[in-house]
């Protein structure tokens, strides 16, 4: 199996003949070979996230809108039915999440998500859409609990998981309710909620369990006389908070399989394994030598890249040094109100 080093001097070595095109070359070169391999079209949806970078925003690591854009674009010239989706993500919007899982399905009509790291949030939630799940024992999902970004009181902002929110609420009414003089000590704490927080914390956890369930009903579970039994038992393990208390926690297949999801071991093929983690490594060690912060593609070369770029900006004469300012190039995002993650 080519390990991490091995693809890294294989970069290496193409960039002393063709310096500007090595990463993309190798890159490029086992996507190819997967569609080689499976018969089936291959597309890469990867982002940065897992190689903490200071420069790159995290809402260009994120699942948005815009990435609607680089599917249609990488969509372009596909003609297989079938497809391995090979996504490697933090998570993102969920109306975003579900946009792409409809499109998706439009496309094709069998669908394997291929995780060769981990796809946490609402990339798990995207991964649960698929036919079939194909992990190694390195591999994860992560929980699909929603998550608000609300600002804090010094001006910064925060994760909070909208079930702790319901939760906090009930117990604060509840102690208030037993002892009034309890009020003046959840007065401050509830009045950062806004008038409509809850309403909005309420529906965001009755979405993602429903998104969830109709996802493994109508494609993982579709052919399963117990799937819509199936369905809602894994839909609401995997969108309750309190399973797991952490939205970052790693969900091992044995796991995921422990609760009915249909989940194949990567290394059950093992060409497939070098294949995946050889695309896998070489999309990573492309986004930590250049600018790009996430990268969809096909196996016909097409691509759509966000990158970011440190341009120098040159400063009155007064002026001893240049003061870099960052420019991030990626698609324009929407005003939500609460910033819904997954």
């Amino acid at each position: 199996m080519p390990s991490w080093s091995a693809i890294a001097a294989e970069i290496d070595d193409l960039r002393k003949y063709n310096a500007q095109n090595a990463f993309d070359s190798v890159r490029r070169k086992y996507l190819v070979a997967a569609r080689q391999k499976t018969g089936r079209a291959v597309i890469l949806y990867a982002t940065k996230w897992s190689t903490p970078d200071p420069n790159v925003p995290p809402e260009m690591l994120s699942i948005h809108d815009g990435d609607l854009q680089g599917l249609m674009e990488v969509f372009h010239g596909v003609q297989e039915k079938e497809l391995d989706l090979i996504i490697h993500s933090p998570g993102g919007q969920i109306d975003a999440a579900d946009a792409m899982v409809s499109y998706l399905r439009s496309k094709f009509t069998h669908i394997r998500a291929i995780v060769p790291n981990a796809a946490m949030s609402a990339a798990g939630m995207i991964a649960c859409a698929a036919d079939r799940i194909v992990m190694g024992k390195h591999s994860f999902l992560g929980p699909a609990d929603p998550q608000f970004t609300l600002p804090t009181t010094l001006g910064g902002h925060r994760q909070v998981a909208v079930q702790s929110i319901i939760e906090q609420f009930e117990r604060a009414k509840k102690e208030c309710m037993n002892d009034p003089r309890a009020l003046a000590v959840w007065a401050p704490i509830l009045t950062q909620y806004g008038p409509d927080l809850i309403v909005q914390a309420e529906r965001a956890s009755l979405l993602s369990n429903t998104l969830v369930d109709k996802w493994l009903r109508e494609n993982m579970f579709k052919a399963d006389p117990d799937g819509p039994q199936k369905a809602a038992k894994a839909a609401t393990w995997l969108s309750s908070h309190e399973n797991f208390n952490s939205h970052g926690r790693h969900l091992d297949r044995d796991s995921l399989r422990a609760q009915g999801l249909v989940v194949d071991s990567l290394e059950d093929d093992e060409e497939e394994q070098d294949i995946f983690l050889s695309i896998f490594h070489a999309a990573t060690l492309t986004m930590m030598g250049t600018g790009a912060a996430k990268i969809i593609e096909n196996h016909l070369g097409k691509a759509y890249i966000n990158q970011v770029q440190t341009i120098l900006v040159q400063q009155p004469p007064q002026q001893a040094q240049p003061a870099p300012s960052r420019q991030y190039l990626q698609p324009p995002q929407k005003n939500r109100g609460p910033n819904r993650r997954r």
